[in-house]
């Protein structure tokens, strides 16, 4: 019989590894990779989230221009902070709610808009108002400055909703806009409130309709206190007047009611939080937020870097530079002063 023997051979593997100093250039290696990646990751996010601003900009700016065609005047201010919109008065001088309110059909929001009609103009439904109030719609917002829900406000008292039942706990919550209507180059209050020029009750503005003796208000842009501006009244023409655009906020502020300029609900009427001023002078020029600087402002704005968005007439959007001229920005906010401007590239 044959035998086979069985020969074993003895390997010996070499275990290979990492040594401390390998493994801490490779962290460093890393670490340099991520610092470099990261703020070009965080200008991409950036550079998205403006387009979808400015996005949001060109469709209200449409929903306004169809308003004017539909209704043969752009939306109207609305009459004060203290009012909200109300669909049974339809729209222009008799609406009480600001230009957010009178823009909802032509962008496809109509139920929102008729939530709380009672089908009586002289009767508010206070509750659906309220409802409104705390309904938000993204486009809105500017998502580089904040989400589109519910933020602390003034604590506000209303005359045609129910003040009340905006709050938790002893704040009222609602919903806001980071977008501003232009007004004009005028230096007053957006509701035009120290002067009175604006109906303070339904009856009011019912006795105005009935004697065609509504006050005429000192602003010269597009959108103010119970305005109803006419395309041909724009004698600077549509195309060379700015329409709505982004809005300054205190950058410290965006999830508080701690400015002024930003502590009403997205509905209501005329006011510094949906209007905005052009008027010329370097205490108005628009800016980019900053934490901390100016409660009170009529300044258009928004937390991008280098330019800001506004709508013209026509419902164009561009992109505008900090450091436009504040003549220039001052003529584009006033409809019929005989010094047309364009809009610098």
């Amino acid at each position: 019989m044959q035998k086979f023997t069985l020969h074993t051979r003895s390997f010996k593997h070499r275990l290979h590894g990492f040594t401390l100093v390998e493994l801490l250039v490779v962290i460093a290696i890393i670490g340099m990779l991520v610092g470099l990646l990261l703020p070009a990751v965080q200008q991409a996010r950036e550079a998205a989230r403006q387009t979808q601003c400015t996005n949001n900009l060109k469709n209200l700016a449409l929903a306004a221009v169809n308003h004017s065609t539909v209704n043969q005047f752009f939306p109207s201010g609305g009459w004060h902070w203290n009012f909200t919109g109300d669909p049974d008065r339809g729209f222009g001088k008799e609406q009480p709610g600001g230009w957010t309110f009178s823009i909802l059909p032509y962008m496809e929001q109509d139920a929102l808009f008729r939530l709380g009609a009672d089908g009586n103009k002289d009767t508010p439904d206070n509750a659906k108002a309220t409802t409104a109030l705390q309904t938000p719609v993204p486009l809105f917002n500017c998502p580089s400055r904040r989400k589109s829900k519910l933020y602390p406000g003034a604590n506000s008292s209303l005359k045609n909703a129910n003040s009340s039942g905006l709050k938790r706990g002893d704040t009222q919550y609602m919903a806001k806009t980071d977008y501003a209507a232009n007004y004009g180059g005028a230096v007053v209050n957006p509701a035009n409130e120290r002067d009175g020029k604006y109906p303070d009750s339904y009856s009011k503005a019912n006795e105005y309709t009935k004697n065609n003796t509504w006050p005429v208000v000192n602003a010269n842009g597009l959108i103010f206190c119970s305005s109803e501006i006419y395309p041909e009244e724009v004698g600077d023409g549509v195309s060379n007047t700015y329409l709505i655009g982004e809005k300054y906020l205190k950058a410290d502020t965006y999830e508080t009611s701690g400015s002024s300029s930003d502590d009403n609900g997205i509905w209501t009427g005329a006011d510094c939080d949906n209007c905005r001023s052009t008027y010329n002078g370097s205490s108005n020029n628009p800016l980019q937020d900053r934490k901390g600087y100016e409660e009170y402002s009529q300044r258009f704005g928004s937390p991008h870097a280098g330019t800001f968005g506004m709508a013209m007439g026509d419902g164009a959007v561009h992109r505008i530079s900090y450091a436009i001229d504040s003549t220039t920005h001052y003529r584009l906010g006033c409809r019929d002063d005989g010094n047309v401007a364009v809009v610098p590239d």
